[in-house]
């Protein structure tokens, strides 16, 4: 039986779905794969110390979250040319001695959005946070048709440095930077930071600048109804949680570290019946 060792490159995943995730479509696949939880906080250790360890291990690949998506990238061998243009890895392969970077964090957001707001007017579109995940959901709703995206960040830098590098690639006047106000006239909302995450409480946004001809997607998934999404939703908006992209991001890595196909829609129940299991044990 082939065998695939992975590891996710993190902090505060302890909660992740991804072990599971994988393990259970490998099992429907008959393939032997573990997969491991490389914690950045419990190792005490820089992204480039656990992937220099990781290549001498003997891992197959490794996927790749907050805050490492963009820190990452200076210590690999190869990038695809996704991952070039986003400047950020979500996903690494190891083949021949060489560490390849990957990113399926724009296309798993683009089939999520597709797959669960597959109506919504894209004019306007507000984007909340500027990291590693910011730029692949700015990427793909770019990609889909979005004609203006407003660019916010804690970090203004940030946003100017990612809206710039979407004005090279998709033609000025697309990307801007700007606040929360924005929302006033926006279509939708994309929230693309850890807020939200049991380790990280709250909403990044305030309640009374959510409306109901606003639709608002988040993509932290633990838990689905984060308090941004509740609020969103009291406010009559359409929302989106975050399953749906580690679910289809999910599927292209497995796809990337295996060569095999995995059944997108049975990884789609299995994450619905893990969130059971979830549910039931809180």
């Amino acid at each position: 039986m082939t065998s695939y060792l992975i590891g996710l490159v993190g902090t505060g995943i302890g909660p992740s779905a991804s072990p599971a995730l994988h393990e259970r479509e490998a099992d429907e696949l008959g393939l032997r794969y573990l997969y491991r939880l490389l914690d950045l906080d419990v190792l005490g250790r820089p992204v480039a110390d656990v992937l220099a360890a990781a290549r001498l291990a003997g891992f197959d690949g490794l996927n790749v979250t907050h805050p490492a998506k963009q820190a990452v990238v200076p210590h690999l061998d190869e990038l695809s040319p996704e991952a070039a243009a986003l400047g950020a890895v979500n996903t690494v392969v190891f083949r021949q001695g060489r560490a390849i970077g990957h990113n399926t964090d724009a296309t798993g957001f683009a089939r999520s959005l597709s797959r669960g707001l597959p109506d919504v007017r894209m004019d306007d579109v507000v984007l909340l946070g500027a990291g590693g995940a910011g730029a692949a959901v700015a990427h793909a709703l770019l990609s889909l048709g979005t004609g203006r995206l407003t660019v916010h960040d804690v970090d203004g830098a940030r946003s100017a440095h990612l809206a710039a590098a979407l004005d090279r690639r998709f033609g000025p006047g697309r990307a801007v930077t700007g606040d929360l106000t924005a929302l006033e006239r926006a279509d939708g909302l994309v929230h693309a930071t850890p807020t939200g995450m049991a380790a990280h409480p709250g909403s990044p946004v305030p309640a009374e600048l959510l409306h109901e001809d606003l639709w608002v997607a988040d993509i932290v998934y633990r838990p689905l109804e984060t308090a941004l999404l509740a609020a969103a939703r009291a406010r009559g908006c359409r929302v989106l949680h975050g399953g749906g992209m580690v679910v289809l991001q999910a599927a292209e890595s497995f796809r990337l570290f295996t060569g095999a196909d995995p059944d997108p829609g049975r990884m789609l129940r299995h994450f619905d019946a893990l969130e059971g299991e979830a549910a039931r044990a809180a």
